[in-house]
């Protein structure tokens, strides 16, 4: 008798355990659940591409930066630049001829260029 009772009770339960593990692999199986793994699966691996994406953005940015010293380095472009302003000129770029320098006698009166007609006139 408890022979009997143990191998139905293992029975039961190996139909229970069998039942349950189908019925998950059948709801795995419905168009609805397939969707949405599919959908979870496109955003890590979207996740993971975005990851991958900065990473790679980011060792060029370092890259660049260590090149851009490289070669101001090689040209002599890494030199601390003096801050401090030149000295005053002591000679004027633009010499004013009007200036009482220049002038000896009286001032000339300014040239106009001229036309081949006066404007007032009437022809």
């Amino acid at each position: 008798m408890f022979r009997r009772t143990f191998w139905f009770t293992t029975g039961v339960a190996a139909g229970v355990w069998a039942t349950t593990k189908v019925n998950r692999k059948l709801k795995q199986l419905t168009p609805e659940h397939l969707a949405v793994t599919a959908a979870n699966k496109a955003i890590e691996a979207g996740g993971r591409l975005k990851d991958r994406a900065v990473d790679f953005a980011l060792e060029v940015r370092d890259n660049m930066a260590q090149r851009e010293a490289e070669l101001g380095d090689a040209l002599g472009l890494s030199t601390p630049v003096d801050r401090e302003l030149p000295p005053p000129r002591s000679y004027a770029v633009i010499e004013n001829r009007n200036s009482p320098k220049y002038v000896e006698g009286p001032t000339p009166k300014p040239t106009y260029p001229t036309y081949p007609y006066n404007r007032n006139e009437d022809h």
